[in-house]
């Protein structure tokens, strides 16, 4: 229990909620809703009770309820009307505030439990376009902002990716589609954040098609022992953190020379790091989307 984060500023609740610094204070003055802890330098300081209940009047308010009308609800009553709303409303806003709290205090069975309600209505394809995308997003933006930790992030990127990988296991009982094109996905150097490619890979194998996922941190010369093997290759990467804007071109020109000679070779990017640099000089045999929908539409 240690490790839970059981203290907030109100720079933390704004990140985590949406809900801005100055609205929370009107909030407090006005309606009562929260009771802050202070320094002894009058600064505010937030329980953990007071972070679920604000994530909770976040909820309801952006369901239609007027914050006078959540500020008259008996204290027990929020969570009662928050799961009321949810069962008719967006499921995916309660869901990503219930993980979101599950990441927080480290919840292995709050995680499971919100994953398998959505499992119900959903698909597990819907869950990560809907919920789990949005939610990764978000989380990002929370680490760099230092509201949440490394191991809040690690937390829930793992129990993420054991989805991805459970049910790409399922699909090894899918009949294949005949062997004529290979996908080889792989991060380049220095790159670890996999997610992404991991979910890429369940598409195509969802779809019957032949993949070989070598994962983080790739060489670009250890690539072209693939192509002994194969023929007909599309490669696929995802660059979230590298590699850096200012070589990113030179990595693409030299990955067209050294391993799309072929009439049959082909490499597919995506991930928000190709937003950084300036590609309009491409190599015609590379392909970016901005976004797993869209390079799924393709195939």
């Amino acid at each position: 229990m240690n490790n839970i984060k059981v203290n907030f500023s109100i720079k933390d609740l704004e990140n985590l909620t949406g809900i801005k610094a100055h609205t929370i204070r009107i909030w407090e003055k006005r309606y009562n809703l929260l009771s802050p802890n202070r320094s002894d330098t009058n600064i505010r300081n937030y329980s953990l009770t007071s972070f679920q209940k604000l994530l909770n009047i976040s909820y309801l308010n952006n369901n239609g309820l007027k914050i006078s009308k959540i500020a008259s609800l008996d204290e027990e009553q929020i969570p009662i009307k928050v799961r009321e709303i949810a069962s008719r409303a967006k499921v995916e806003d309660h869901a990503i505030n219930a993980l979101k709290m599950a990441m927080i205090n480290f919840d292995q069975v709050l995680f499971y439990s919100t994953y398998n309600n959505l499992l119900e209505n959903k698909t597990f394809s819907e869950i990560f376009y809907s919920v789990f995308l949005p939610l990764l997003n978000e989380i990002g933006m929370l680490w760099q902002t230092n509201t949440i930790t490394p191991a809040h992030e690690h937390f829930l990127s793992v129990h993420i990716k054991q989805k991805i990988l459970l049910n790409t296991e399922r699909l090894q009982l899918l009949e294949p589609k005949p062997v004529s094109k290979t996908f080889v996905l792989f991060l380049p150097e220095n790159e670890i954040h996999d997610i992404g490619l991991l979910f890429v890979n369940y598409q195509l194998r969802s779809k019957g098609y032949h993949t070989i996922f070598l994962g983080e941190s790739v060489p670009m010369e250890s690539l072209t022992d693939l192509l002994d093997f194969f023929e007909d290759i599309t490669f696929v990467s995802y660059f979230t953190v590298y590699p850096e804007a200012k070589d990113m071109l030179g990595y693409i020109k030299t990955f067209n020379e050294m391993l799309l000679n072929s009439d049959k070779t082909n490499l597919f990017l995506l991930g928000k790091k190709l937003s950084e640099a300036n590609l309009e000089d491409l190599p015609k045999k590379v392909s970016i989307f901005n976004s797993i929908e869209n390079l799924v539409k393709v195939l």
